[in-house]
């Protein structure tokens, strides 16, 4: 009866969202995003939604994305990360160093271990701040202020603020230049096995539930997203097959960096939602006390929460050398204001215990239309930052407003 009463109490939307199980903060963000996206393109003359900008725009949402995937697990856990910009930068001039001056060994060897060596790099960073908040009790804000310090002036003392240029040509793809894309072929190949999966996972989902006696999803429900997910993917992949090699009819397709992203965003995800590790991640986030009591070692997850951020840290920093051609020690300035934002405003509470890695995603996106329609419209540096703060202060209110109201 009160299930019944609760249904006749919400609006015909919000009972389509419970048939659908969408979420209806998600679905509001979506919203957002669609309106931003054509409010720019009006504003730019379409410009906007050119092919070679929205190539451009996945691959620079690629770095912002992989980290607030890691800052999403940081915020979960009520802590907080403000040296993820530094990091990157670090252990950008790290791999640049290395791979340009420290290593002989020749090119089929080079860039993979300097990949190796700054992923490690990045790892221990992560660990070694988690190590002060977990075991000595230091503020997780204090301990990443002072790592913002830190590794932003290491980035300078590296080379003593030299730029360190060419990278391997080899590992210049792993930016998405010119060359870093998969192809035509090879992007409807992926399309296809993204949509063999959606369709894989609707079946295994469907006789999950019922094995374990849950009530399935109404087959039009069903049916309803995996054509919208399978359209978007065919979608994303004939718009990254649009923008052509320069002076070629050659299709780009989709870029490695997008790739690398997807990638990390299935494991952040199989690593929130299936491992112990993620289960803990938010019990800690929703009451440390009881999850301490009910026998998790928080401080070995806290350390190993930080150890994960910088782990993405270098698989970001990765991708920005390789973009750039080069390792400048001004890598990652203000990236931590970018990533933070991404995760707020894709509905990772700052109270702690709430968030999604596909959130973050999105919140990402947002934060890079918002950055690249600004840049196309020509405005400011520091009216940008003026905005994007507005932003930031707006995605925080409606957190809380939201929380509120699901009280």
């Amino acid at each position: 009866m009160d299930s019944q009463a609760t249904e006749t109490k919400l609006s015909p939307f919000e009972r389509l969202c419970a048939s659908l199980e969408i979420d209806t903060r998600m679905l509001a963000m979506i919203g957002a995003l669609l309106i931003i996206w054509f409010t720019l393109n009006y504003l730019t003359d379409g410009i906007f939604f050119t092919a070679r900008n929205l190539y451009n725009l996945a691959v620079q949402t690629s770095v912002v994305g992989i980290m607030a995937t890691g800052m999403v697990l940081v915020i979960v856990a009520r802590h907080i990360d403000l040296s993820v910009g530094s990091v990157m930068g670090f252990t950008g001039m790290v791999i640049a160093f290395l791979q340009v001056h420290a290593f002989t060994l020749g090119a089929a060897w080079n860039w993979p271990l300097t990949v190796v060596c700054g992923l490690a790099l990045g790892a221990f960073i992560g660990i070694w701040q988690g190590w002060w908040v977990a075991y000595r009790g230091v503020p997780a804000f204090v301990v990443t202020l002072g790592g913002l310090l830190i590794f932003r002036g290491a980035a300078y003392l590296v080379t003593d603020g030299r730029t360190v240029a060419p990278m391997d040509e080899t590992y210049q793809l792993l930016g998405g230049g010119i060359h870093g894309s998969i192809g035509a072929t090879g992007s409807w190949i992926f399309g296809a096995l993204c949509i063999a999966v959606l369709l894989f996972n609707a079946v295994q989902g469907r006789k999950r539930r019922a094995r374990f006696g849950c009530k399935p999803k109404a087959v039009w429900a069903e049916a309803l997203i995996l054509l919208v997910s399978i359209g978007l993917v065919c979608g994303f992949v004939m718009v990254m097959n649009s923008y052509y090699k320069p002076k070629t009819e050659i299709p780009r397709g989709i870029p490695i960096p997008v790739l690398i992203l997807i990638g990390v965003v299935v494991l952040m995800t199989l690593l929130a939602k299936v491992t112990k590790f993620g289960r803990y991640v938010f019990a800690i986030g929703g009451n440390p006390e009881a999850a301490e009591l009910s026998g998790i070692n928080v401080e070995r997850v806290t350390m190993f929460i930080f150890g994960v951020m910088g782990l993405l840290c270098g698989v970001a920093a990765v991708i920005t050398t390789a973009r750039l051609n080069a390792g400048a020690n001004s890598m990652g300035m203000m990236a931590e204001l970018n990533v933070i934002a991404a995760a707020v405003i894709g509905g990772t509470s700052l109270a702690g215990g709430l968030g999604s890695i596909a959130g973050a995603i999105l919140g990402a996106l947002i934060m890079q239309s918002l950055e690249s329609g600004m840049v196309l419209l020509g405005i400011s540096s520091a009216m940008r930052q003026v905005i994007i703060g507005l932003v930031l202060i707006i995605a925080v209110w409606f957190d809380v407003a939201y929380n509120k109201n699901r009280r």
